[in-house]
């Protein structure tokens, strides 16, 4: 089993032969820097200083041809060959609350939430905690590569880990869950991760923001928070964006929430402006938020899941109207 030292430091863990040096070193409780997790956004770049490794995805966007003549790597795509020294500063915020365990799981269940997103429930063959707005990476089989997903549900003993996914047009994985797993399958499943998860001692009001398959950690975050001590007097918004009607879900998870209507409200909006029966919202899921939300976005804890597009809109709008980054929540790989 390869050794991963830090040079100049004590610090050394090991890596299974199979594992990555990042998620290697989360499994040791090491705050090792990441986000997205599938080599794409970048933030796991680490100096190789010493030995080989194998890179998982030899095209990750996060890599630049300059990081490669560096020596950078990415450590989330990075299997070691053997022992290795590497450069790299571990950020206490990204030790996991629960360290991510690899294993299996079987799928229990799975219903219909609209014609394209569908909830899939696994049972962990050991249960393992995570908090709401957390994902796993699954391993499907036939599938090359793992694909990140967010649980819907909550932190609960029985090692129930529920998925709400959007079939993607011509997607590998999710052809795989939705036309070919049946009941009893079983997958490979590594979590948990994720920094965008619900922060309970945070004192301020709750603004969700979705869209498509980011209906699932926006769900979660609303019914942690809704079973939260600290919630009582404040008030959870949650705002769902779709093309046309038929993709406006999770208004009816909301409503089975205590104080729905009152202190939890929900915001439908839709951007296809050709859908003359919509009564309500219209417009991009930003849009929406700063039209209903306004200046109070910045006295907000705000959460926001979807499409990169999506993501990328929400992020420029909180930055015009000074929400403090350190309110807002997102994690990268949608």
């Amino acid at each position: 089993m390869p050794t991963i030292a830090v040079q100049g430091s004590e610090t050394k863990w090991q890596c299974a032969d199979d594992d990555t040096i990042m998620r290697s070193a989360l499994r040791a409780g090491l705050g090792f820097p990441y986000e997205c997790n599938v080599g794409s956004c970048g933030n796991c770049r680490f100096d190789l200083l010493e030995g080989d490794i194998v890179e998982m995805r030899a095209d990750a966007p996060g890599l630049s041809e300059r990081d490669r003549e560096r020596g950078r790597r990415l450590g989330c795509q990075a299997r070691p060959l053997g022992d290795c020294v590497v450069k790299l500063r571990f950020m206490p915020q990204y030790a996991s609350h629960f360290p991510p365990i690899r294993q299996f799981a079987t799928l229990s269940a799975v219903r219909d939430i609209t014609h394209d997103i569908r909830e899939f429930r696994f049972k962990l063959d050991r249960p393992v905690h995570f908090l709401a707005g957390q994902y796993a990476l699954l391993d499907l089989p036939g599938v090359q590569g793992n694909r990140a997903y967010s649980m819907a549900n909550i932190d609960n003993d029985a090692g129930e880990w529920h998925f709400q996914v959007r079939r993607v047009p011509n997607g590998l994985a999710t052809a795989k869950l939705f036309d070919a797993l049946q009941i009893g399958a079983r997958i490979g499943v590594d979590g948990p991760y994720g920094m965008a998860y619900f922060r309970e001692e945070a004192e301020r009001d709750i603004i969700c923001l979705a869209g498509g398959s980011g209906l699932s950690p926006m769900i979660s975050v609303a019914r942690a928070a809704a079973a939260s001590a600290r919630f009582s007097g404040r008030s959870i918004d949650f705002v769902y964006g779709g093309r046309t009607a038929r993709d406006i879900c999770g208004e009816d998870m909301l409503s089975e929430l205590p104080r729905f209507g009152t202190h939890i409200r929900y915001h439908p909006v839709v951007s296809n402006g050709d859908d003359g029966a919509w009564p309500g919202h219209r417009g991009f899921v930003h849009e929406a938020a700063e039209r209903l939300f306004g200046d109070r976005l910045r006295d907000c804890e705000i959460y926001f899941a979807g499409p990169p597009l999506m993501g990328q809109a929400i992020q420029k709008m909180l930055i015009d109207l000074g929400v403090p980054s350190a309110q807002v929540h997102f994690d990268q790989f949608y």
